[in-house]
């Protein structure tokens, strides 16, 4: 058993996004890759896919998720489910408040954005 604390976690700073790593294999998982998410007021992603399931369970503010030109919304406690190879982007629903969240996906999940594919370092 490995405990992986946040206030240890590699921090990744996207514009108007904060990551930390939690559970990633860079940490001692080797099946799954778990991460917070900070999203401040009025953040969006770039659209992209990935090539892994993700699963964003949002703990405070509102996250939609415009999921092949459909917005999606979720609140505390809902989870938010983008699918394998799907276009889509995030959002934060609010001007004010921030939105948490924790996602979780597979070890080695790859995005792709236009031509571009990744692998997340926050993921590794």
């Amino acid at each position: 058993m490995t405990t992986a604390s946040r206030a240890d976690a590699p921090v990744f700073e996207q514009p108007g996004t904060t990551i930390h790593s939690l559970a990633v294999p860079s940490r001692g998982s080797k099946e799954l890759a778990v991460w917070s998410l900070e999203f401040a007021p009025g953040a969006r992603s770039p659209e992209h896919s990935v090539d892994r399931e993700e699963v964003f369970v949002v703990q405070a503010g509102r996250l939609v998720a415009t999921i092949n030109g459909v917005a999606h919304e979720a609140e505390p406690g809902d989870a938010l489910i983008i699918p394998v190879n799907t276009l889509f982007w995030l959002a934060n629903g609010s001007d004010t408040e921030a939105v948490l969240a924790t996602v979780c996906t597979s070890a080695g999940i790859q995005g792709t954005l236009g031509d571009t594919v990744i692998s997340p370092p926050w993921a590794q």
